[in-house]
């Protein structure tokens, strides 16, 4: 064979294996608490901001911590990399992505926040339709 077909077949398979790679790695699936623990790979937990435990920013290491309690009720530590996200205070569900450490707490390299819409009326502003 020649080398030009060998050189190119070689550069295809690597560029298809680099591929499948990036999108297994970005395919992040969500999970509870329970199921983050178990799970060895990157993860998405939704919850909500316990906001009676503390959360606080340590500026030496460069991280937030916080608390999330997930949709069954069970509560785990998030440390998150880099400063809170725009809107933590007024969130009202928290997605944190990143995994479970052997130290017991969730490391998160992303948090997005969802936030209560400023175009949605407030019950006593619905009209009665009757």
């Amino acid at each position: 064979m020649k080398p030009r077909i060998i050189i190119g077949s070689v550069v295809v398979i690597a560029f298809i294996i680099f591929g499948s790679y990036s999108f297994m790695e970005s395919n992040v699936e969500y999970t509870d608490i329970a199921g983050a623990m178990t799970k060895h790979k990157k993860v998405q937990l939704k919850g909500s901001w316990n906001k009676e435990k503390q959360s606080a920013f340590d500026a030496r290491s460069s991280q937030f911590t916080f608390w999330l309690v997930d949709d069954s009720g069970r509560e785990c530590k998030v440390v998150l990399d880099g400063a809170a996200p725009n809107n933590f205070e007024l969130a009202t569900s928290v997605v944190a992505k990143g995994r479970f450490t052997e130290e017991g707490y969730f490391h998160a390299t992303e948090v997005l926040t969802k936030c209560p819409s400023k175009y949605e009326a407030q019950p006593s502003e619905l009209k009665k339709t009757s």
